[in-house]
């Protein structure tokens, strides 16, 4: 299978722990010359793409910003007989200019909440321009608008948060059930307002506490967690997600995506030009080939995420290197009790320590007992 990611680089007001490509609509947006734009790209890259599209997701941004027609333009471009799965992006306090059945009625079939908190005074430190009261109206109009599957956006280790306030969030879900929770934490970004102005978070400990807290509470409302922040009720976990996170390929179209795709010549990944002007005026962006020293980091950050792991034979299959190639690595993680033994996937031990499990991956010599600030963000 192969994904279709869609970015939609506009937002009502930029968060200030927010370092997507994304860019505030004061500046203007022109919404058919975009939609246009982008079905010039998926055209040209679909005429040589060669593995069948199953899921798309459309992300931001704020992609509830556009209308429902946009989405379905776009839509009709794909053999969606194949299609399994059309997630989009929405923010509380975006959709009032149509009703959210709207957007399933043209195919979406996945809905993905960025509540972020249902806490009025952190809903204000994180710059949301929704408020509690909106973000429970949007999660009940999701939930009564017959998309298959609605998933909520929750943060924790938020300025002054304590641990009571994080649980307090997750409480909140039991009223509504949605079938897919994501659950992760804070994390201050490069060329954001708060790393220019850091605001004040919880201890390492606390943050520790509301990730194990949360977690334990999550599994007592039946939500399974199959990945670091993703958690669903009866299988109904994101497909999309789970094809970044198994190293497979996936085209990027819009201004700032990226994609990745596999060919007989190795893995590549390609980035578009970040800026809705330079892409609307027709410059793409690069493509470079992933170095095979770099493979074995690349794919163990993604597939280490999943609580399961995955076979060995899937590090063969998707990176087209021998699996000798990690072998004294896995076997030495493995005597550290960090990798199980019949298959690639974290020791509950192992999964408290996945940066330095990763980091081992990217230089064999090094001890995972070390602290290690290696990057394992989400898409």
């Amino acid at each position: 299978m192969s994904g279709l990611y869609i970015h939609i680089p506009w937002c009502v007001r930029k968060c200030p722990y927010c370092d997507f490509n994304s860019h505030e609509i004061s500046q203007g947006f022109d919404e058919p010359a975009y939609v246009n734009r982008l079905l010039q790209e998926l055209e040209q890259k679909l005429a040589t793409w060669m593995s069948p599209i199953e899921t798309v997701y459309f992300g931001g941004g704020t992609p509830s910003l556009f209308q429902p027609k946009s989405f379905q333009r776009i839509l009709e471009h794909l053999d969606l007989s194949v299609v399994s799965e059309i997630t989009m992006e929405v923010n509380p306090g975006t959709t009032e200019h149509t009703n959210l059945k709207e957007y399933r009625d043209i195919g979406i079939t996945r809905i993905s909440l960025g509540i972020q908190s249902f806490n009025e005074k952190h809903l204000q430190r994180l710059g949301r321009i929704h408020d509690s009261a909106e973000a429970r109206e949007a999660l009940t109009n999701a939930l009564t608008s017959d998309f298959d599957v609605v998933n909520v956006d929750l943060m924790y280790g938020l300025p002054h948060q304590n641990i009571n306030e994080a649980l307090a969030d997750l409480q909140v879900l039991e009223q509504f059930q949605p079938a897919h929770v994501s659950w992760y934490e804070l994390t201050i970004e490069p060329n954001t307002r708060f790393a220019k102005y850091p605001p004040v978070l919880p201890s390492p400990n606390q943050q520790a506490q509301m990730s194990e807290l949360g977690c334990s509470y999550l599994a007592d409302l039946d939500y399974k967690r199959y990945e670091v922040s993703a958690f669903a009720k009866s299988r109904k976990t994101c497909n999309h997600n789970k094809n970044y996170w198994t190293f497979g390929d996936y085209l990027g179209v819009g201004a700032g995506a990226h994609g990745k795709k596999t060919t007989p010549a190795g893995v590549f990944r390609t980035s578009n030009v970040r800026t809705p002007k330079s892409y609307l005026a027709g410059k793409l962006g690069n493509e470079f080939k992933v170095l095979s020293e770099d493979l074995p980091v690349e794919f163990m950050m993604n597939a280490l995420r999943l609580t399961d792991g995955v076979d060995e034979e899937l590090f063969v299959e998707r990176t087209g290197l021998p699996i000798e190639t990690i072998q004294e690595t896995v076997a030495r993680l493995r005597s550290w009790g960090l990798l199980q033994t019949n298959k690639l996937q974290l020791t509950n031990r192992g999964f408290s320590q996945l940066n330095g499990v990763v980091a081992e991956f990217l230089n064999g010599s090094r001890s995972v007992k070390n602290e290690t600030a290696l990057a394992v963000g989400d898409y």
